[in-house]
């Protein structure tokens, strides 16, 4: 059964008081509270620095056994060296998401390139070889030298999601590239309708047997967490 997850980029932010975190809700507790909610995150520091595994224990303490992270690769493998010879820091960034893992608490890693950084379907093709084939991933791409067939292949070849980002700069193709799909929802507010297409498009990838991870753009206003909890509860866990 094809499963949906959904949530935002973050969850430590106080400016959700009082539309979704309650007023006198400690912030050591805003996690329990999120999970309550939703049922997935996507966890963005981690491109700066790796987790800690105190840290990754708490996060599972917090959370049910259906909750899932999404960890987005930290910068040295997008950024610094652009997925070239990245294998040793690969594996190293992996070792601190084994209890994710271990737990059934890992999503797909979110993998976003450089806005600058274009088409080398070489280096994709050969760092995607160096993914464990048990990794969930998802790519996402911001230079539209990447939006090709090429691309597509590469990504179909390891059943690794295109991550799918609206933003107000532009939009990625919205193209299937393996069994789960992965949504980056970066737009400040979304109309009702649009929000509509959204559940539509879901229901379409859970027909078809596809687990859908999403997320919502955080910001310093709750609309984005909001939006989040609206859509999980109109597509439903189904």
């Amino acid at each position: 059964m094809a499963h949906f997850y959904v949530g935002t980029s973050g969850w430590a932010y106080p400016t959700w008081k009082p539309d979704f975190y309650p007023e006198k809700l400690a912030q050591k507790k805003f996690l329990d509270f999120y999970a309550t909610k939703l049922n997935a995150v996507e966890v963005n520091y981690t491109f700066r620095q790796l987790v800690k595994e105190t840290t990754v224990q708490n996060w599972i303490a917090a959370t049910p056994e259906h909750f899932r992270f999404t960890i987005k690769a930290h910068q040295v493998l997008t950024h610094i060296k652009r997925l070239k010879n990245a294998e040793e820091f690969l594996q190293r960034f992996l070792a601190t998401l084994d209890a994710l893992e271990r737990s059934g608490r890992l999503g797909p890693l979110l993998f976003q390139l450089p806005p600058n950084f274009k088409a080398d379907q070489s280096a994709l093709s050969e760092f995607l070889t160096r993914l464990p084939r048990t990794v969930r991933a998802a790519f996402e791409f911001r230079h539209e030298s990447w939006f090709s067939d090429a691309t597509w292949d590469a990504l179909r070849a390891r059943n690794i999601a295109l991550c799918v980002a609206e933003t107000e700069e532009r939009d990625t193709p919205d193209i299937v590239t393996a069994g789960y799909a992965y949504y980056r929802y970066r737009k400040p507010t979304y109309t009702a309708e649009e929000r509509q297409r959204m559940s539509a498009r879901i229901h379409e990838h859970l027909a078809a047997g596809r687990d859908v991870f999403a997320y919502f753009k955080h910001e310093e206003t709750p609309e984005g967490v909001l939006y989040a909890v609206d859509l999980l509860g109109a597509v439903g866990n189904k």
